[in-house]
């Protein structure tokens, strides 16, 4: 799972493979009704492969594929780790929320300093907003580093499924 840039926090991937989509995906929605050890949820050329209520924690990964077809012997994959959409959502409204508090007080900062008044308040804040930014992307990534071995085996999950030839 070799990414181009290590700062990712959902890692991405794409692949090519020499088989009709509708086959592909005929194989993902025959694995929905299986007892396997996923839930998989397809909903046009889109699979959302995840774990059962039972088996997640916080940092649980999803994995969501999205199969094109190229021609009518290839189609084109491609797949995005990412958490929980809920959890998602909470760590990009929190990271938009020190964003704007750090815009916020550095308005009120130069406003401040232009009116030759105490600015030292607002700058501290605007530091401790830099910081808990590192703390929020550092959370992320210690997120994502714990939950490698659930993508590794939504990985095998989604290979064993791509690739068997008895259907």
């Amino acid at each position: 799972m070799a990414t181009t840039n290590d700062i990712v926090l959902r890692p991405r991937f794409k692949l090519e493979i020499n088989e009709n989509n509708k086959s592909i995906l005929k194989r993902f929605k025959i694995s929905k009704n299986d007892k396997s050890e996923f839930i998989t949820t397809c909903v046009d050329n889109h699979v959302f492969i995840k774990f059962p209520k039972e088996k997640q924690h916080f940092w649980s990964p999803q994995l969501h594929l999205e199969i094109d077809s190229i021609d009518e012997n290839s189609s084109l994959l491609h797949g995005l780790y990412g958490p929980n959409p809920t959890v998602w959502t909470m760590f990009m409204f929190l990271h938009f929320m020190v964003a704007g508090l750090f815009i916020a007080f550095g308005i009120w900062a130069y406003t401040n300093y232009k009116l030759n008044t105490e600015y030292t308040i607002q700058i501290s804040i605007m530091i401790l907003m830099i910081l808990l930014w590192f703390v929020l992307y550092f959370g992320g990534r210690i997120g994502r580093d714990t939950s490698k071995k659930d993508m590794f085996a939504l990985r095998d999950f989604m290979n064993d499924t791509i690739f068997q030839k008895n259907l």
